[in-house]
């Protein structure tokens, strides 16, 4: 039985694109350089999955930073104001994932968003009026011949056409309906030249078909393929989903001259009643997605097997495949070696997984594999007992009562009172919570991992950093001050730590946009605090000003959500376990003193299943009432903030508005502060800020554009209910010009207070 990836991590086994990109991107290296790294590192991708024994491997998955801003390059959907900073090619493409602010101008970045419902981000494409969609790049090709000529064969892959014109933002009077005929063009266009350099298969990614689908939204894909697929001659075209089930396109689907369309076993709910309901044709491949692409687990092989034979007794001619790109995980579990080996025997990595896809094929293959060493080996596995139950925390959940989700007394009544408590002027600046990580927060805190610094030594460090911080915040005149988590590695790591339940990974690093890459934890059992997390900081901060010191929390669904979780429980029961821990932190944080407190909730929408019939009853009934619990128990004039990052809110106001928050603050400027008018259509309670100015970008806002962007918000918020922020912490961010940005960002305050 054949073997498919559908895409496969780009970073490299230790991050050397990441490295390799800043260098760039400092001016350290040239051009050259990066792009000799970028073909040293697609050279060695390509061989591990070919040495691995992988038939169909991708190609064109290799991307500088994302691969919908890749595809929009292909067709030259590229913004005049990116044209005309007379860049070359590839500095033309950063300055729209970056934004640019040198000699030859000053742009922001396109708007990011979350990959459906993953941790990774895509640039947005923006189409303007008088955008020419045409096939323009040649990225593709160069790259599958650059493949052959290490004799490795690749299928290319694409961002299909229906799901580039659905995560497209059309910026002016046009639609996306104004833009079928030219997609459409430009998709044969490419389709002939994979003809034409006799490239055997062709992916086209449509994640977009497991979303709700409309007989608009249906008709359209028709329209798209039945005028691009004839071109396909000797080139066989897959069509690639994932994250879902498509089971409103499936027969229409299934009907089509695809040569092959991959379907997604592991998150689809209905794949495997949709091929039996309606049947797969017999000449067509199905790459069915079989190995979770999304979490580390090792896949259990007796139940991949039996669906694996099912499909077989159909007579259908199955691909085992992943079930999405092995992006979402890390690269390889070679480098964990501080990991017990009892806990590692549990988990594959991107790596790994192609091991496990070469072991199904040949399990397939095998009449009576159930006396193949392999096969027992891993029911073995899953045989044994893993420990990570703790009667305790069951016991504690159990006792959860309807009324510890309700914070009284009402929010209106709430926020009335902490006006006056906390004395903030009109229009309160504040920072989001981290501050640069410069390389002596980072070496004093390697220093003390490995033993080489005492407690003491690292304590008192990260103590003149924080007094450091609070006199530079001071200084700059911002009214709520944080301390600048210097003593945190990353947001959710740094409190798993203190949570009983996690396991700690030690390379297992995994792109989140860019050059930035996260290291999720694992969820191994029941999850319970240990120790008190952050009230030591906080209090020593508190300690140092008399202005207001936020306390900084990740919440219960970010932290489950940027972890690797469980699959022996529910989401909901993991989630629920978490937000009791946090509860705790949180009236330990109050009974200390601090009187307001962040729980970052950046990763709300992660999990959010993509058909909307399913988002309450799956997600939205047990996620937005765990939040509730973590702060239920404070008093009326503690003031709760919560925070959120790149995403698409808009649809989901009601239920955010429905976590109880005083306050929330979250990314708006790359996205040109859309979301200001379903914050209005829909009421919205909760004070709010919108992000005045993008932290993932070097480029330092000027005084007048965060004046220009007040003045659009206060149109649609009411002055009493707006707070100034930046978009997200500036952990990234280097200090000069953080510096110069809050300073801007505190002088446009004052501007607009003298205004009102």
């Amino acid at each position: 039985m054949y073997t498919s990836v559908i895409g496969f991590p780009r970073i490299g086994t230790l991050r050397e694109l990441k490295f390799t990109l800043e260098k760039y991107f400092r001016q350290e290296i040239e051009a050259e350089e990066l792009l000799r790294t970028a073909q040293e590192l697609r050279k060695t991708h390509w061989n591990t999955q070919k040495e691995a024994g992988i038939d169909y491997i991708p190609g064109n998955d290799f991307s500088f930073y994302d691969i919908t801003l890749d595809t929009a390059a292909l067709l030259g959907i590229i913004p005049k104001r990116y044209q005309e900073l007379n860049l070359s090619e590839l500095d033309t493409y950063f300055a729209m994932a970056r934004g640019y602010q040198e000699s030859s101008g000053d742009v922001k970045a396109l708007a990011m968003k979350k990959w459906f419902n993953t941790n990774y981000h895509y640039i947005v494409p923006e189409v303007e009026d008088d955008t020419v969609i045409s096939l323009t790049g040649d990225k593709l090709w160069k790259e599958y011949e650059e493949a052959r000529a290490l004799g490795i064969e690749t299928k290319p892959v694409v961002t299909g056409a229906y799901t580039m014109l659905k995560l497209c933002r059309y910026t002016g009077e046009k639609t996306a309906q104004d833009y079928v005929d030219a997609i459409v063009d430009a998709y044969k266009a490419l389709v002939n030249r994979c003809e034409e350099n006799q490239i055997a298969w062709l992916q086209f990614d449509e994640p977009a078909l497991v979303q709700d689908m409309t007989k608009e939204d249906i008709a359209l894909f028709r329209r798209i393929y039945d005028a691009v697929l004839p071109c396909a001659k000797e080139c066989k075209i897959l069509c690639q989903t994932y994250f879902g089930d498509v089971r409103d396109v499936y027969t229409d689907l299934t009907q089509m001259p695809f040569a092959g369309i991959g379907l997604d076993f592991i998150e689809g709910k209905e794949t495997a009643a949709l091929v039996e309901k309606y049947g797969f044709p017999q000449d067509k491949k199905l790459f069915a997605g079989l190995v979770n692409g999304k979490n580390i687990w090792k896949n259990h092989y007796d139940k991949t097997l039996t669906i694996i034979r099912q499909l077989q007794e159909e007579s259908i001619d199955v691909v085992i495949s992943t079930s999405c790109s092995l992006l979402h995980v890390p690269y390889t579990l070679k480098h964990e070696d501080k990991i017990p080996q009892e806990y590692k025997n549990y988990f594959a990595y991107a790596e790994e997984k192609l091991v496990e896809l070469k072991e199904l094929s040949v399990l397939a293959d095998t009449e009576q594999y159930a006396q193949n060493v392999v096969y027992q080996a891993n029911q073995n596995l899953f045989a044994n007992d893993r420990n990570c139950q703790n009667e305790d925390v069951k016991k504690r959940l159990a006792g959860v009562t309807g009324s510890d989700y309700i914070r009284l007394p009402k929010r209106s009544e709430r926020q009335k009172l902490q006006k006056e408590v906390l004395g903030l002027p009109k229009l309160p600046t504040t920072t989001i919570g981290s501050f640069p990580q410069t390389k002596d927060v980072k070496a004093n805190r390697a220093a003390f991992r490995k033993g080489e610094i005492s407690e003491q030594a690292y304590k008192e460090f990260n103590q003149k950093k924080i007094a450091e911080c609070v006199t530079w915040q001071e200084e700059i005149g911002l009214d709520v001050l944080v301390h600048g988590e210097y003593e945190r590695n990353d947001m959710v790591e740094y409190f798993g730590e203190a949570l009983g339940g996690f396991l700690f990974t030690q390379k297992a690093w995994v792109q989140s946009y860019g050059t930035r890459c996260v290291k999720p934890p694992v969820i191994w059992g029941d999850v319970y605090r240990k120790k008190p997390i952050t009230v030591e900081w906080s209090v020593y901060a508190q300690s140092l000003t008399n202005k207001v010191m936020k306390g900084m929390l990740t919440g219960p669904v970010t932290i489950l959500n940027w972890s690797f979780p469980r699959e022996d429980i529910s989401i909901k029961e993991s989630i629920s376990q978490i937000a009791l821990a946090i509860r705790d932190e949180v009236q330990d944080l109050e009974a200390n003193g601090i009187r307001m407190i962040q729980i970052d909730e950046a990763a709300l929408r992660e999990k959010l299943p993509l058909r909307k019939s399913d988002w309450y009853t799956e997600y939205l009934d047990f996620a937005i009432p765990a939040f509730r619990l973590t702060h239920s128990g404070v008093r009326a004039e503690t003031q709760i903030h919560t925070h959120m990052c790149y995403s698409e809110f808009t649809d989901i106001i009601p239920a955010i508005d429905d976590m109880d928050a005083d306050v929330i603050t979250f990314e708006a400027s790359r996205s040109d502060l859309q979301i200001l008018d379903s914050l209005r259509e829909h009421h919205f309670e909760t004070e709010v800020g919108p992000g005045v100015y993008d932290i993932h970008s070097p480029r330092v806002p000027s005084v007048q554009e965060i004046v220009d962007a007040l003045h659009k918000m206060l149109h649609k918020i009411e002055p009493d209910k707006l707070w100034i922020n930046p978009d997200c912490g500036l952990k990234t961010r280097g200090e000069s010009e953080t510096k110069a940005s809050l300073w801007n960002l505190v002088q446009a305050a004052q501007i607009i207070r003298e205004e009102n």
